[in-house]
């Protein structure tokens, strides 16, 4: 199998997120590199987390996806990143995927998100999103891989998010802030990252839902039949 998947909540009761980030889905997304530069760099991992929404218009983070990368071919491995990641790019048990599995992969479940939640296309949600963004977007150009599901240049920034909600930037500062656990040990590994990533995003969102007195509508009623309508078009 080219994709792990994980469930990470399945007791929330879950409604379409279609009118809640006005038509888009947000995805939680994070890549490990072998670099900084999308043009020369090689993508190693591609972790990304959905995100679910229930009743009360809370977040939750609701599955997980991951996949490997092999290093395209002439790709750049620049030592310092490396180092940091603790990546062995051609270690036998990595079970890596080239570009396009792995993209393809990625991003068939993205787009299944989407009609589920009766959303228009994707939105990513990184920290520091537009690294992520602007890799993938490269990536998926130089493997050839169609139907990108996110938006090309928009996105979700949750360096953003932490620096309005708790006055810090990096993503371990604010998950301690925000009192999430952080396991230094952990970290800089693209499903770990991605997933606290999500769990600030979440936090934060659900921390603005509490506080204020109006809320943008979440999808009821007629977007839940579409959604049912479309499901049952599958069957």
């Amino acid at each position: 199998m080219s994709i792990q998947h994980n469930v990470i909540n399945d007791h929330a009761s879950y409604i379409p997120l279609a009118n809640r980030f006005r038509g888009f889905c947000p995805v939680v997304v994070d890549i490990e590199t072998g670099g900084f530069n999308p043009q020369t760099d090689a993508l190693l991992e591609v972790a990304a987390i959905i995100i679910g929404i229930d009743e009360c218009g809370s977040l939750h983070c609701k599955e997980s996806f991951s996949v490997h990368v092999q290093p395209f071919e002439g790709a750049n491995l620049e030592p310092a990143s490396m180092e940091v990641n603790g990546i062995d790019p051609f270690h036998p048990l990595r079970i890596a995927q080239p570009e396009d599995v792995a993209l393809k992969a990625i991003f068939k479940e993205v787009r299944r998100v989407c009609k589920e939640n009766v959303c228009k296309r994707a939105i990513l949600v990184g920290h520091n999103a537009h690294f992520d963004l602007n890799f993938m977007n490269k990536s998926a150009q130089r493997a050839n891989v169609k139907n990108n599901p996110f938006h090309p240049f928009s996105c979700l920034d949750t360096v953003t998010l932490g620096a309005m909600a708790h006055g810090q930037t990096v993503l371990s500062r604010i998950s301690q802030v925000a009192g999430l656990s952080w396991e230094n040990d952990q970290a800089h590994s693209a499903l770990y990252d991605a997933m606290m990533t999500a769990e600030v995003f979440c936090k934060i969102h659900n921390t603005w839902n509490q506080k204020v007195s109006t809320f943008v509508p979440v999808a009821r009623g007629a977007d839940e039949e579409r959604v049912k309508a479309k499901q049952l078009e599958d069957d």
